[in-house]
């Protein structure tokens, strides 16, 4: 008998084991002071609520203003029913704090709402910076958030930064290279008008007809020929003086005029009233195109 005592005794801890009972606690301890990094985040590492206060705004996000009437309503619609989709961040050590990649305005909102927690999409690995550009660039225009004059500074950081052409910069955020080319013919614009562009007295497509002319005199007294009121300078207007001031100067320089025949009788023909390359022709038939296309979509018959 106490021979079988002693062999159980031997063989306890054993027994309790296979039973599910530790003597001790085998589970992996914890730091007891978290990483910074870590506060908010859940078992699914991608996603997790942070305290508002552990997230800051881009300093060199593209959109710059933020209309205090967007982010009242989406903050109202967060009061009423939560945050819908996070935001995406970053983490940075040199601030000690996630950064936004994108989801400003919700960040904005969600702080106007009096929320203390936000729910952020948490990016992993290191993004140079040239890709949270390009990101931030791309969902912007997506979303049509940014101004024609924040647009165009960002297409110019993208093309530093990369030492792109406007056409290597179309191909890689997927857009017509028209519409970069439009975009940067802003910022040749004087102060004055873009300041125009930038308060919306000035529509985009219109200052960039006034781009076309060759001196700042000639597109401002074409602005002080509109007698109507601010802002209501038609693209078709607009169109219409530089065409007209352009067929002024046609003598004073040699241009370059080119003539595509179709086999279907068709002849497409492109000309200026200056030197030019097969590359500004290539942009010029884009936008021509682009044009025949607006057309067919509003049934705009060929007169």
């Amino acid at each position: 008998m106490a021979s079988t005592r002693n062999t159980l005794e031997q063989i306890k801890s054993k027994l309790d084991e296979s039973m599910g009972f530790r003597q001790h606690d085998g589970r992996p301890q914890l730091s007891p002071v978290p990483n910074a990094k870590d506060v908010g985040r859940r078992a699914l590492r991608n996603f997790g609520t942070l305290a508002i206060e552990h997230v800051m705004p881009d300093p060199d996000q593209p959109r710059t203003e933020f209309s205090d009437e967007e982010v009242e309503r989406l903050a109202q619609s967060i009061r009423d029913k939560g945050q819908l989709h996070p935001i995406r961040v970053r983490w940075s050590d040199t601030h000690g704090k996630w950064i936004i990649i994108s989801g400003e305005r919700r960040f904005r909102a969600t702080k106007h709402a009096g929320l203390q927690t936000i729910e952020c999409h948490f990016q992993e690995g290191e993004l140079s910076r040239t890709e949270i550009l390009e990101q931030q660039l791309i969902e912007n225009l997506l979303r049509e958030d940014l101004k024609p004059l924040e647009e165009a500074k960002a297409f110019t950081q993208l093309m530093q930064l990369n030492g792109w052409s406007g056409k290597e910069l179309a191909e890689a955020i997927r857009v017509n290279p028209s519409k970069i080319t439009r975009s940067l013919a802003l910022l040749k614009l004087p102060e004055d008008i873009q300041r125009k562009v930038e308060s919306g007295e000035l529509a985009a497509r219109a200052a960039y007809e006034l781009s076309k002319l060759e001196s700042d005199e000639q597109r401002r007294a074409i602005l002080s020929q509109d007698d109507s009121t601010a802002g209501s300078l038609s693209l078709t207007k607009a169109h219409k003086q530089v065409r007209q001031r352009q067929g002024k100067l046609a003598t004073k320089s040699r241009g370059v005029k080119q003539t595509f025949a179709m086999e279907d009788g068709w002849k497409v023909t492109v000309s200026a009233n200056r030197k030019g390359n097969y590359h500004e022709m290539e942009q010029a038939l884009q936008h021509a195109l682009e044009e025949v296309r607006l057309r067919i979509e509003n049934n705009v018959r060929l007169t």
